[in-house]
C-alpha cells in the first residue's frame, strides 16, 4: 500500500510542477516567439572570449530571486532592485536561454546562436554592470533539453511521433540528451555567458520529458552511444543525464564559473527517478551548487504530511533532512541552495492550498536555516515577491553583519 501511495504521489509530482511556472501572470508565450534558422552545422570549440572587467564576489551565502527578461525591460525591474538591495537578499538568477530555446539577448554579429536571439534583453553586458554595481551575484539560467525551437529546426536531435515532433500537453518540445551534439549546442551557449561576465552557469530542465518511461516505445529518437549498453532503458538515461552534466563541468572549468542544477525535489527520496533520467547523488558529484525544487505545493502524501502546501516548514525541514544524508554520503558535496515557494497554488483546490505571504515564505526560510542550510532561490513565474520577508540568516542575527 506505502509503494503504491508513493507511486500515486510521484505521478502528481510530475503533473503539478509546470503548473506553476504558467500560473498567474503569463509571462512566456505558449507557443516561441520566432521561428529561425539555426546554424548548427558548424559550431566551434569555444567562442570568441569577450572583453569583461566585472568584479563580483561570491556572498556569504546566496539569497536570490528569479528574474525573467520581461521585468528586466518592464516597470518591476526598478522593483527588483529595491528589493534586493533593501534586504539580506544577494542574487538575481536571469534567464539567458529561456524555456522555449530562445536567448533573451542578441548576441555579437558572428556568434553562432546570432539567430536565435532576441530583444527581450536590450543591452546584457549593461545590466551586468548594474549587478556589480550593486554587488549582485549574476547567475546565468540556461534551459537545457526543453527546446521548441531547436527540436523543430533539428527534429532528429529530437523525438518524433509519426512524422512529428512530439510534443506534451502544454505544446512544448523536447530535445534528446542522448545527442551529444545537444549536449556542445548548450555548453557552448553556457561558455558564451561565462566569457560575458556570469559567475555561475545554472543549468534547467536537465532531464527527459515528464514520463517518458510511458512514451519511449512510441518515439522515434537516437540513443547514440548509449545504445549498445547493457543496461535498463532508465538506467541508460540516468547515464546520460549524468554524463552531460559531468561534460560541462569540465568544459565549463577553464572560465571559472560555478555551475548549479535544478532538479526535482523528489529525486533526493528515491535512488534514483529513471523516467526522467535524474539520479540525485550522480548529478550532485558533478556540480558545485545543487537546487532541488521543493516548493510545498509540489508534494503529496509525503514525509507523513498530507496537505503539504499548508505546512511549509515541516516540509522543507522533512525534505532538507533527507537531502543532507544524500549529500553526506558524497566525498565533495555541492553547495545546497533550494528553490523555495514564493507563491499561491490555487489549483490545488479548497482546503488544499493557502495564500503564500510573508509568513509562509519565513517559514521556509527558517527550515533551511535550523537545518544549517542558508543558501536559497525563490520562484514567482511572474516576480511579484512577496513583501516585508525577512531573508536575513539566524546565523548572522545579532552579529552586526
Amino acid at each position: 500500500m506505502k509503494k503504491k501511495i508513493l507511486s500515486i504521489g510521484l505521478s502528481i509530482y510530475l503533473l503539478i510542477p509546470n503548473i506553476a511556472f504558467a500560473k498567474g501572470e503569463k509571462i512566456i508565450p505558449k507557443h516561441p516567439t520566432k521561428q529561425v534558422k539555426i546554424m548548427v552545422k558548424h559550431l566551434p570549440a569555444s567562442l570568441p572570449r569577450m572583453k569583461t572587467n566585472f568584479d563580483f564576489t561570491y556572498p556569504d551565502a546566496v539569497r536570490g530571486i528569479y528574474v525573467n527578461s520581461h521585468s528586466i525591460e518592464g516597470n518591476k525591474w526598478s522593483q527588483l532592485m529595491e528589493l534586493v538591495k533593501t534586504t539580506d537578499l544577494n542574487a538575481m538568477v536571469i534567464d539567458y536561454k529561456e524555456d522555449h530555446g530562445n536567448l533573451t539577448f542578441m548576441p555579437e554579429a558572428d556568434s553562432p546562436y546570432r539567430e536565435i536571439g532576441s530583444q527581450s534583453i536590450k543591452n546584457m553586458t549593461k545590466l551586468l554592470e548594474e549587478l556589480e554595481k550593486e554587488k549582485i551575484y549574476p547567475i546565468a539560467r540556461i534551459v537545457v533539453f526543453k527546446d521548441s525551437v531547436l527540436a523543430k529546426e533539428k527534429p532528429e536531435w529530437s523525438f518524433v511521433q509519426g512524422e512529428k515532433v512530439w510534443t506534451n500537453g502544454r505544446g512544448e518540445a523536447f530535445v534528446n540528451p542522448f545527442e551529444k551534439k545537444v549536449w556542445d549546442y548548450n555548453i557552448n551557449i553556457a561558455i558564451e555567458a561565462a566569457k560575458m561576465g556570469f559567475q555561475e552557469i545554472q543549468f534547467d530542465y536537465v532531464r527527459f520529458p515528464e514520463g517518458f518511461e510511458n512514451k519511449g516505445d512510441i518515439l522515434n529518437y537516437t540513443k547514440g552511444d548509449y545504445r549498445k549498453l547493457d543496461k535498463s532503458e532508465g538506467e541508460k538515461r540516468v547515464e546520460a543525464v549524468t554524463d552531460f552534466v559531468q561534460y560541462a563541468k569540465e568544459k565549463l572549468e577553464p572560465y571559472n564559473v560555478k555551475v548549479s542544477v535544478d532538479i526535482f525535489g523528489y529525486t533526493a527520496t528515491l535512488e534514483e527517478a529513471p523516467g526522467i533520467g535524474q539520479n540525485f547523488s550522480k548529478i550532485s558529484k558533478h556540480v558545485d551548487v545543487i537546487s532541488s525544487m521543493i516548493y510545498p505545493s509540489h508534494w503529496t502524501n509525503y514525509f507523513g504530511i498530507e496537505k503539504p502546501d499548508l505546512f511549509p516548514y515541516e516540509l522543507v525541514r522533512e525534505y532538507i533532512k533527507v537531502e543532507k544524508q544524500k549529500l553526506n554520503q558524497l566525498e565533495n558535496p555541492p553547495i545546497s541552495r533550494p528553490w523555495l515557494q514564493d507563491f499561491t497554488a490555487a489549483w490545488l483546490g479548497k482546503d488544499n492550498y493557502q495564500v503564500y505571504g510573508k509568513e509562509e515564505v519565513q517559514k521556509q526560510i527558517e527550515a533551511l536555516n535550523d537545518q544549517g542550510v542558508n543558501e536559497f532561490l525563490l520562484w514567482n513565474a511572474g516576480n511579484n515577491y512577496t513583501k516585508n520577508v525577512d531573508y536575513t540568516p539566524k546565523n548572522k542575527e545579532n552579529k552586526g553583519d
